[in-house]
């Protein structure tokens, strides 16, 4: 099948392409740059979705596309990728596209999700809208090497002392439910073959429901800290992120909106996936061993 990816130099993007090429697909990618482009044989657009006219070649002969671009470094983060998304949907409704694979954020629309949250919600929304089959995992935390979440929570703790007393808002007692990076890549290559996928939403997570503080501990002991975490009613996540940015190379752009999703419980609540695909769930100490070692 002749597959487009989007967002292929990316965390995902990046180790999607591998596993497709594996099953065989022909494979298309868009980027921004096409010299950045490093992963396996495909055909190379150079173009940009907040562009109309600049990547809708992309599309031409793909069957299926996946849609994994973000916005996270900008400011306007919101506004560009409800435009991107809308571009997209767009131009892969005008194409012979017949269906679209998202991965999209989890949280339930009923809470009052962080900026963040929302915009990988409307981004669903709006790709739902287009001519073709859309199929959309929803994750909460990809524990990876060089994925914006984890790598913030990985360089933090990397600057701590061996033994720290940790002060965080007290929403880093809220429930999450991380997911390995390789367990994320497997369930989006697998749904492309399995046709009782198309025009559903599943959430996908690893084996483990903890909160953020607990993850925060066990990536520390995974990298050789004691931590212990006490929760201070009066500092705000916008604070906080203020001196992650500081201690970390992410930018505070990218941070801020993360730590605002500290209230949001993320969690699998509509799952079902695993009754149609068969991907092994990672342990959760396991991924982040391996994301720490740069796997």
């Amino acid at each position: 099948m002749r597959v487009l990816v989007t967002g292929a130099t990316g965390f995902v993007g990046g180790r999607l392409l591998p596993a497709l090429a594996a099953a065989g697909h022909d494979l298309t990618v868009l980027t921004r740059d096409a010299e950045r482009y490093d992963g396996p044989p495909a055909r190379v657009v150079e173009g940009d979705l907040l562009d109309t006219g600049s990547f809708e070649a992309a599309f031409e002969g793909c069957e299926a596309a996946y849609y994994l671009v973000h916005s996270m470094n900008a400011a306007d983060f919101v506004a560009r990728d409800r435009r991107a998304a809308h571009n997209f949907a767009r131009a892969a409704g005008a194409a012979d596209c017949s269906r679209v694979i998202y991965l999209g954020g989890l949280g339930r629309e009923s809470d009052a999700l962080s900026p963040h949250l929302r915009s990988r919600h409307e981004v669903e929304r709006l790709l739902a809208a287009g001519d073709y089959d859309l199929t959309v995992l929803r994750a909460a935390v990809i524990v990876g090497a060089g994925g914006a979440s984890f790598e913030m929570v990985r360089q933090f703790v990397a600057h701590l002392p061996r033994v720290f007393v940790l002060p965080l808002p007290t929403a880093a007692r809220t429930n999450c439910q991380p997911i390995a990076i390789d367990d994320v890549v497997d369930y989006l290559a697998a749904v492309l073959d399995v046709p009782e996928t198309r025009g559903r939403s599943f959430d996908i997570g690893g084996p483990a429901v903890l909160t953020y503080a607990d993850l925060l501990r066990r990536t520390a002991r995974a990298d050789g800290h004691w931590l212990f975490v006490a929760a201070v009613p009066w500092l705000s996540e916008r604070l906080a992120a203020r001196w992650l940015a500081l201690l970390t190379n992410v930018p505070e752009t990218v941070v801020a909106p993360l730590m605002a999703g500290l209230d949001n419980t993320v969690v699998v609540r509509n799952g079902g996936l695993d009754d149609l695909v068969s991907v092994a769930h990672t342990p959760l100490d396991a991924a982040i061993e391996r994301a720490i070692a740069g796997e």
